[in-house]
């Protein structure tokens, strides 16, 4: 192919987005990639040296973005600092991740809760498929708590390093020179100024947003804003008997009642279950699509005690600008959630190690500056690998999502054996699987049938309503 471009994408934009031009592989310019990535090295190995002491790198935010990024950061040579305001934060988060983050990030599986073998998508009108067959007896979808994965990586980049700050950051203050430091103005709460805290100051040569969607790093280099859903979240504590039933099986509900524009969930916890929905278009009415996910699954959770309440925003689609100077954007903060699935655990920590290795070897493990071009790396590398599945993932959203008809035509296209297997090993692994040619070709018959039906479906219930 001899350009691919990429500007008219939504979702990640073109990495240089101060101008005006698109991303564009050309011929031309793949024959020069040699050449480009020599004169990128020269510039990098040309900043100056860091007299007396390592880069100093502050990372903001400590969930999986920033613990991932902390750790690689201080294992990588740099100085590192960690700033979190609450250390004991649980995010409302259905709480999957893949198979291949447990292997990547050597996680712990006592901090995996539940390994999910069975799936349950329910339609609008009630329908439920089992889906789950295709994966192989070592495979599953792991579920953890937020609270217990965000300790267990900050204690993680505390043990390689990492000094872990229990503060709130108030401002940022740019460089006054083209190496200067930035000053970083936070609160700091270390148990001796109680609720209140102190106010302190930190000098860093690099900032890591990973601050969530509220981010304030965001903010201070103007990287515009995005469209957000608001997830709401109960975890109800069930009768042993009921739990049962939840033991490795997680549901997803569709349907207008539950979400306009998403779905409602029931994922299994060590001794509850979260139950939870999430919209971007009538964030007033999420009180209403939550009342109607327990409704869908009340036989199931009958008898159950709310134990906690959470809701939090969830980015639509990456930020216009992830990238200013010596500060990068990283997880939610960058706004790397997916549509139509609302993953975002995986692609956090991975956007967060991505940035910190890019930071570590710009920085010849912490000995000379770094430049924007040396972050600007990591955001090249991110798009290369991930743009496909976040707009695989936001065409399917638009078409499936759009009515009651289309997504039971989507619960009706995840009964297919095909379906499942190349769902299950884009997601388990995080790779675009090659699938075969004639399945291919009939998953496309299938998949215009389907929604064939679900259009003449929803003209006979326009005319009912009419």
């Amino acid at each position: 192919m001899a350009s691919i471009a990429l500007k008219s994408f939504v979702g990640l934009r073109q990495t240089s987005s101060e101008g005006n031009n698109s991303i564009s592989l050309s011929n031309t310019i793949q024959k020069s990639k040699y050449l480009n990535r020599r004169l990128r090295i020269l510039a990098a190995k040309s900043s100056p040296k860091v007299n007396g002491r390592n880069l100093r790198v502050a990372v903001i935010g400590g969930g999986p973005a920033g613990g991932s990024a902390a750790e690689t950061l201080a294992k990588g040579g740099v100085e590192t600092f960690l700033i979190e305001r609450k250390l004991d934060n649980c995010k409302p988060c259905g709480g999957a991740i893949p198979l291949c983050m447990v292997g990547e990030f050597d996680l712990p599986l006592d901090i995996i809760d539940r390994r999910v073998t069975k799936m349950k998508m329910i339609s609008p009108s009630n329908v439920a498929v089992d889906i789950g067959q295709t994966l192989k007896p070592h495979e599953y979808i792991g579920m953890v708590r937020r609270e217990v994965l965000d300790s267990y990586l900050r204690e993680r980049a505390a043990s390689s390093g990492a000094k872990i700050i229990n503060g709130l950051l108030l401002k940022m203050d740019m460089p006054k020179s083209p190496n200067g430091p930035y000053l970083l103005h936070y609160t700091g709460y270390n148990g001796k100024t109680g609720a209140v805290g102190e106010k302190q100051t930190l000098e860093v040569d690099a900032v890591i947003g990973a601050d969530g969607a509220n981010s304030r790093v965001a903010k201070s280099i103007g990287a515009g804003d995005y469209d957000y859903a608001i997830a709401f979240q109960e975890r109800i504590k069930i009768p042993d008997e009921k739990m049962k039933y939840y033991e490795n099986l997680a549901e997803m509900y569709v349907g207008d009642d539950v979400s306009p524009d998403f779905y409602g969930w029931v994922f299994p916890k060590c001794d509850h279950v979260a139950v939870g929905t999430g919209t971007v278009t009538h964030k007033g009415d999420i009180k209403k699509f939550q009342l109607a996910t327990r409704n869908r699954a009340k036989d199931k959770i009958l008898g159950g005690k709310i134990i906690r309440v959470e809701a939090h925003p969830i980015p639509e689609h990456p930020r216009p600008r992830r990238l200013a100077g010596r500060v990068a954007l990283v997880g939610d903060a960058a706004g790397y959630v997916t549509k139509c699935s609302g993953e975002g655990i995986y692609f956090a920590a991975k956007s967060g190690r991505m940035c910190a290795e890019a930071i570590v070897e710009g920085s010849e493990n912490g000995k000379r500056m770094v430049e924007e071009s040396d972050l600007r790396k990591y955001l090249e590398k991110w798009d290369k690998t991930y743009w496909p599945t976040y707009k695989v993932l936001d065409v399917l959203q638009k078409v499936f999502y759009r009515s009651n008809p289309a997504r039971e035509a989507f619960v009706e296209m995840c009964a297919d054996e095909y379906v499942q297997k190349m769902t299950f090993d884009s997601y388990l692994y995080k790779r675009v699987v090659p699938g075969n040619p004639l399945d291919d070709l009939k998953l496309a018959v299938n998949t215009i049938g389907s929604l064939v039906r679900a259009n003449a479906l929803r003209k006979e219930m326009d005319k009912i309503n009419v």
